[in-house]
């Protein structure tokens, strides 16, 4: 069985405070837009009976931490032990699974997290294990804060650590082209919230995204960007370079470093590969499949 995780794009991104205790959370509100660029993930089972994990594609930087494909896989197996009564307890088969990466790594976009999320809905459905999707939601939470969102295909406000989710259905960006920019910089998530100091967001997200996308620049804001910019001047070079090539609306997706921009024409492509040598230039759609 194969299936197909999809990234996403930080429609504003506020960090708001910290949790009040050591190695406490910081909390955020955001809006998280699933879009049409997709990494391939397949897991069969094994025909030799050894299990076997390969990945291609993309190049993911080794950061000493287990791929979160096999994280949630453990996961998995972890409930089953624990649920004698389901028909799949004995545990899953050895398998084969091959991660195929189209999303870059550090960049904002969730490609990690969406393949988590991904890799759990796969599981559950090609084995028939019958796990209960507030279940589900559970084991997405205890791999990443932004790994339940990507069990939904739909927008939505993401508070919290970003775990607390709230559909956003209205919401659509259908008559727009969506270009993402991944400068060859990467970025630590973990890095970026250690130097990020909280604030008290200006206006409330939900109330701008009511307004005309061509009013958002300069008003839905990602409160990393000014410092990740600063840090890496290819991620704000990115961004000039969106906005003077037409682009409606650009902003820093997450942490970074990817930006994107929102176009309502078709997207100068080669021109802007010009501009930004080096930078991975990515088409993808405003809907996911």
């Amino acid at each position: 069985m194969i299936v197909f995780p999809h990234a996403k794009i930080n429609l504003g991104l506020h960090v708001t405070g910290k949790e009040d205790r050591p190695g406490g959370y910081h909390t955020i509100e955001s809006i998280l837009f699933p879009v049409g660029l997709y990494d391939a993930l397949e897991a069969i089972p094994a025909p030799d009976n050894t299990h076997l994990f390969k990945q291609s594609g993309l190049h993911l930087p080794d950061d000493g931490n287990e791929n979160l494909c096999l994280r949630a896989l453990s996961m998995i197996q972890e409930e089953l032990a624990g649920e004698p009564d389901n028909p799949g307890h004995e545990g899953l088969p050895p398998l084969h699974i091959h991660l195929h990466k189209n999303i870059p790594a550090g960049a904002g976009l969730g490609g990690g997290s969406s393949d988590a999320a991904h890799m759990l809905t796969l599981l559950n459905e090609r084995f028939s294990l019958n796990i209960h999707p507030e279940t589900l939601q559970r084991m997405a939470a205890g791999l990443g804060s932004d790994c339940p969102f990507f069990l939904h295909r739909q927008p939505m406000l993401a508070t919290g650590r970003g775990n607390l989710l709230k559909p956003l259905p209205g919401l659509s960006l259908s008559d727009y082209h969506l270009l993402i920019v991944h400068p060859p910089v990467h970025v630590s998530t973990a890095e970026a919230y250690r130097m990020i100091t909280p604030t008290k967001p200006a206006g409330e997200l939900t109330e701008i995204i009511e307004s005309p996308v061509e009013q958002w620049q300069g008003r839905l804001v990602n409160d990393f960007e000014p410092l990740i910019g600063r840090q890496y001047p290819e991620i704000a070079e990115a961004k000039k370079q969106l906005i003077n090539s037409g682009a409606v609306y650009a902003s820093m997706s997450g942490s970074g470093s990817a930006v994107y921009g929102l176009f309502s024409t078709p997207p100068p492509l080669y021109a802007l590969q010009r501009s930004l040598p080096g930078s991975h230039i990515m088409q993808a759609t405003t809907c996911i499949s």
